[in-house]
């Protein structure tokens, strides 16, 4: 599975698909990059005089570049017409604010993947390479 027909696969469209590109899958980890775009929805409102991204939308990108994508990987042999994606447990610190315009890399490291749950460490960090921030995030994916 090459990654553009990967990404391809994720039940995300604009304006909530925070996946650009995909640098590195293996049965281990993926990492990613995604470039907030200036004129985002979000940013007419957080914060009104000076936009920075909610943390609710860096995990949501964390969550698509590290565990979806990760999952529909691991799931490959596996017929993917119609599945289900359902976070289960998000847990991260952040760090550093991420500006309109800025690009991110998440790097995804597998915990266990069983009975369709799972479960990563992952990491985001900006085009200088500091940490933005970390955590645990799992969900269920569930082919049909």
């Amino acid at each position: 599975m090459n990654f553009e027909s990967l990404i391809n696969l994720l039940p995300y469209s604009e304006p909530f698909l925070f996946v650009d590109e995909l640098e590195e899958v293996t049965e281990k980890g993926i990492s990613g990059t995604y470039t907030f775009k200036k004129d985002a929805y979000f940013y007419r409102g957080h914060f009104k005089d000076n936009p920075v991204t909610p943390g609710v939308i860096l995990t949501e990108c964390m969550a698509q570049i590290g565990v979806v994508c990760l999952g529909i990987f691991l799931l490959k042999d596996r017929e993917l017409e119609n599945f289900g994606v359902a976070l289960s447990n998000a847990t991260v610190n952040y760090y550093l604010p991420v500006l309109p315009g800025e690009k991110v890399k998440v790097v995804s490291e597998k915990e266990y993947f069983r009975f369709n749950k799972l479960k990563c460490k992952v990491q985001m960090f900006n085009a200088e390479e500091k940490l933005v921030c970390r955590g645990e995030i799992s969900g269920m994916i569930k082919a049909e």
